[in-house]
């Protein structure tokens, strides 16, 4: 009887682990990505997820939908490891144009689909939706349609709720240091969900891929009249710093109580993040306003 030399075994070996794994009957295929926009839009539809990368920080940053612990963790979005992409079978790779280097990468592990979400000169909602559906299509789940069903609806909710609110213009940013901020502009996600519930962005400045940084704090002050709503995570230095800052609760903003501090929320996200986004701030004005 023929043995396998040690070459062959090697090879054999290989060959096994570099070949995606074939489906069962009735089994959800195994999927796995870089992009955190389309991490949380697979989690919130109910897709196999097997892998993504840093995970840790994207359960602090994105929160919902929640990324279980049996993902596998693929390190840096920069510099994901291929190596433990291989090992975890997977038998579609999402990827998005932020990561389009890779694709060469991953193909020889398992097909690449790619989906852009945040692209200069397009709606992020409308390409967000777009890339829901499809993968919905392509996975045959139908909790994608709903996903955007559902969001639409809100949307539609929230508008009715904030027509009865002050009519202040609002500026989304995100804090660098005690000094700097990071603005999204009407071509982010946050920027889209405003504009969809009938609310103004304050910021009408030029972005680069939704946000324009680093920003001085002394811009606010140019903008007397509107809400601040904060978005984390900021670093907690910042935060602190601020709290004593004479010029910063010098802002009319500041002093008359319209500074918002929402929950952590990805800013490069998808619909979940949209939905996210809406809710807090849903939340966090019909306080403000009532209380």
């Amino acid at each position: 009887m023929a043995l396998f030399s040690r070459r062959q075994f090697l090879a054999a070996a290989a060959a096994t682990l570099s070949a995606p794994a074939l489906l069962r009957a009735g089994e959800s295929p195994r999927v796995a990505t870089l992009d955190w926009a389309l991490l949380e839009t697979l989690l919130a539809i109910g897709a196999n997820v097997v892998a993504g990368t840093e995970l840790r920080q994207f359960r602090e940053v994105a929160v919902t939908p929640v990324a279980r612990d049996d993902i596998a963790d693929l390190g840096l979005r920069g510099t994901p490891n291929f190596e433990a992409l291989r090992f975890v079978r997977p038998d579609l790779i999402f990827n998005s144009n932020f990561y389009a280097w890779a694709d060469a990468r991953m193909r020889p592990i398992a097909p690449v689909e790619s989906h852009a979400i945040y692209k200069p000169g397009e709606s992020p909602y409308a390409l967000a939706e777009q890339a829901t559906l499809a993968i919905g299509e392509r996975l045959q789940l139908a909790a994608a349609r709903q996903l955007a069903e559902e969001l639409s609806g809100r949307l539609d909710r929230c508008r009715a709720t904030f027509a009865a609110g002050d009519g202040r213009p609002l500026i989304p940013i995100n804090l660098g240091d005690s000094r700097h901020f990071r603005v999204f502009g009407s071509d982010s996600m946050f920027g889209e969900v405003l504009k969809r519930v009938g609310l103004t962005n304050a910021w009408q400045g030029a972005t680069s891929y939704s946000a324009a940084a680093p920003v001085g704090i002394e811009t606010l002050a140019s903008m007397p009249d509107a809400w601040i709503v904060m978005i984390p995570p900021h670093p907690a230095d910042a935060l602190a710093a601020l709290s004593t800052s004479a010029f910063w609760n010098a802002l009319p903003a500041v002093r008359e109580k319209r500074v918002l501090v929402l929950g952590s929320i990805n800013p490069y996200g998808a619909l979940p993040a949209a939905m996210r986004f809406a809710d807090l701030l849903r939340e966090g004005l019909a306080h403000a306003w009532n209380g």
